[in-house]
């Protein structure tokens, strides 16, 4: 208790000193809790979204399969068995067919996946329920970032031309019946999505897919030769992009720690040497050097309390109020070919809080022990003289 009023009375008598100190170690809280934050609201928001629109509870592959080479999707495609139709029938699995396409919005020649849906699904968030009802028709849904990029709308036609696994060439012209809005790029950017019967019919593929999408209900069993894919595998880039995200924030905010922190060692080591004779009253008083190491280590760590006590003042208001209106993302980030949507809301943890709290405790508590180990060697008669070595 000795060493703790000792510290506060002295951090108290530093005016204006302590005052700096305190605001800049506090700032680097607050930047620490926030950053963290927005990483943490992203992936919650991103996960979240890539389950609902693409993944569901997992995906059933046919080897060979790769959702990146679209030259795979040539030969990854398999009729359905009884038992996956019966899953399919109960509503515990989705069927999709991909195939590569060509499509002509106003005259241009451009890329693009077919994917081929039951419109009566519900395991995907996906609105294909404007793909039934549509007699005499070739319905097309689409997203907006797709819309946008081939500049359509609802109601307009588009040409489409595919080859089907025979090889020939086939072409017709799709209504698209509806744009959806979405997070996902994977579901949105050059996809096409039609009635799953239809695009079997224009592939000359009957009862056959390319993946199965697994609802909540699914629970697993020998599908040979399907292979499952669990969440953790199909989220594991936007995983890898969360860490790579946080390791770049981390040299940001890092830098603003290490300059409060390196003004709370300035500040330890100007103390040191203006106390002298302070020090030297202390040990031929009776103090050990050990006791009165102990004091400046306190100091050091009142600075890191009166710190976060401070950010909490004027942190806890602001970072609550980003946390219900959100942080707008810039027009361009949608095209960064990653789950991103246009406005993140932070998520602040009380695992977040409780480990930068003891962050910054620890950290300034050791750069404050760092110059007053120096008190541990000195000679009490030559403190009291004010000659510190």
């Amino acid at each position: 208790m000795l060493a703790i009023k000792l510290a506060i009375k002295n951090i108290l008598g530093a005016g204006l000193r302590t005052f700096l100190n305190i605001a800049v170690l506090s700032f680097a809280f607050v930047v620490i809790i926030w950053h963290n934050g927005v990483i943490d609201g992203w992936n919650r928001q991103a996960r979240r979204d890539t389950i609902e629109w693409e993944i569901g509870q997992g995906q059933l592959w046919l080897p060979g399969y790769d959702p990146l080479d679209y030259l795979s999707y040539q030969d990854a495609h398999a009729p359905l068995t009884e038992v996956i139709n019966g899953l399919v029938a109960q509503e515990q699995l989705a069927p999709i067919l991909l195939t590569q396409a060509s499509i002509f919005p106003q005259g241009r020649m451009q890329g693009a996946v077919l994917k081929g849906i039951p419109p009566q699904q519900s395991l995907l968030k996906i609105p294909t329920a404007l793909l039934e009802g549509q007699d005499g028709e070739a319905p097309a849904l689409i997203g907006k970032r797709m819309a946008e990029s081939i500049n359509m709308k609802t109601g307009d036609k588009l040409l489409i031309r595919w080859r089907d696994k025979n090889g020939a060439f086939d072409a017709l012209e799709a209504t698209i019946v509806g744009v959806f809005n979405c997070n996902v790029p994977t579901i949105d950017g050059g996809q096409i999505w039609l009635p799953l019967e239809q695009l079997r019919t224009m592939l000359a593929m009957p009862g056959e897919a390319t993946m199965l999408v697994a609802g909540k209900e699914y629970t697993g069993g020998d599908m040979a030769p399907w292979e499952f894919k669990g969440q953790s595998f199909l989220l594991s880039d936007l995983d890898m992009i969360i860490q790579s995200k946080k390791g770049g924030g981390a040299v940001i905010y890092g830098l603003l720690f290490i300059i409060a922190l390196l003004a709370i060692f300035d500040t330890q080591v100007l103390s040191i040497f203006r106390r002298q004779k302070e020090i030297g009253t202390y040990i031929a008083l009776g103090m050990t050097r050990w006791q009165v190491v102990g004091i400046f280590t306190v100091e050091g760590t009142v600075y890191s309390i009166l710190a976060i006590l401070l950010g909490a003042l004027y942190g806890t208001p602001l970072l609550l109020y980003l946390s219900k209106v959100g942080w707008a993302m810039p027009s361009g980030s949608t095209d960064m070919g990653i789950s991103i949507a246009e406005r993140i809301y932070p998520v602040y943890g009380a695992g977040l809080i409780g480990f930068t709290v003891v962050l910054v405790v620890l950290a300034a508590t050791v750069v404050s022990f760092l110059p007053a180990r120096k008190i541990a060697r000195l000679n009490p008669t030559d403190a009291l003289k004010g000659k510190i070595q």
